[in-house]
């Protein structure tokens, strides 16, 4: 009988050991509210940094209503599983947040508070990619335009970041210009691979994308490194280009009222006429900012996006 009890016992422990760490991997609905998502313990100072520093982008009482400016389709259950994601790695001890700044720097120009870098952690050794949201340099959109990239490339094995950065494009090649140089100086203790590494971006960040990739972080104040071996845009009116940018993939919709296809098709060709690999996919009366395109005609365009990149891998 004592024995019976003791195995019991082992059983009760064991299952409300298991009903604890599902609490806390499912601990976020739609209907939790924004507020109880950002003041998390687990979070610390930098879940403010989930949303949008500059309030007046965004609204929302609860994740499941969330919106933000210029953007289309955000999927509250995507919403929901990157935070439950994020905060189950960050209760567990592991590190989803690192600052891009040091004291002094963020002391110097207050500005700085706002900016960091979220890890979402693939196999250990596997290339990374980078990405940035848009926002028209005002604000950083990343809920919507970068974290459920960064999430679905770590699903698929690899080490993704998502940067915040400061308003302004000068400032936020600064920014993105520190996250690559952050990301190689520790990439030991990251688990990464730097080889052809990419970087991604939607509206403006896919200006930020593909400036990096045309000029290398060290010509926006990082380390003299490598550009990226890919670089994969969306929604973006970009047409500057030169003929030493990385192989480039490209997405837009064709009801876009802020981005015409028409200018990313015509910067892909010209890419194209200088030998460097590209693709482009425009898609039929999606509008600006569709993010994964989860239940429109863009669905699977990332799954292509990291297709395109695996090839440059090969070369």
């Amino acid at each position: 009988m004592t024995k019976q009890r003791s195995l019991l016992s082992i059983l009760m422990i064991t299952l409300l050991a298991n009903t604890h760490i599902m609490a806390e991997i499912n601990k976020f609905t739609a209907s939790s509210t924004i507020r109880e998502v950002t003041n998390a313990p687990a979070f610390g100072d930098f879940g403010r940094l989930l949303l949008p520093a500059n309030h007046s982008y965004w609204s929302g009482e609860t994740l499941g209503d969330l919106r933000l400016t210029w953007y289309n389709g955000i999927r509250p259950e995507k919403t929901v599983e990157i935070v439950n994601t994020l905060h189950s790695r960050a209760a567990a001890g592991q590190t989803v947040f690192f600052d891009l700044y040091t004291g002094a720097e963020k002391k110097d120009d207050p500005r700085k508070k706002d900016t960091g870098l979220f890890f979402f952690k693939g196999k250990p050794g596997e290339r990374f990619a980078l990405c940035c949201a848009g926002g028209g340099f005002a604000y950083v959109g990343a809920m919507h335009d970068s974290f459920p990239h960064a999430l679905e490339l770590s699903k698929k094995g690899y080490n993704a970041f998502a940067v915040i950065y400061r308003s302004g494009a000068n400032n936020a090649m600064e920014d993105m210009a520190r996250a690559v140089s952050f990301i190689f100086a520790h990439a030991k203790e990251l688990e990464i691979s730097t080889d052809c590494y990419s970087t991604w971006g939607g509206s403006a960040g896919a200006r930020m994308a593909a400036w990096m990739g045309s000029y290398g972080p060290a010509e926006f104040g990082g380390d003299k490194l490598p550009r990226p071996g890919t670089v994969v845009m969306q929604y973006t009116g970009l047409s500057e280009c030169t003929r030493n940018d990385p192989p480039t993939f490209a997405v837009c919709g064709t009801s876009d009222g802020i981005a015409d296809w028409r200018v990313m098709k015509q910067r892909i060709d010209r890419l194209d006429s200088y030998g460097i690999a590209t693709e482009f996919h425009s898609y039929k009366g999606l509008p600006h900012g569709f993010g994964l395109g989860i239940g429109t005609v863009a669905e699977g365009w990332l799954d292509k996006a990291v297709a395109f990149w695996e090839r440059q891998m090969k070369k």
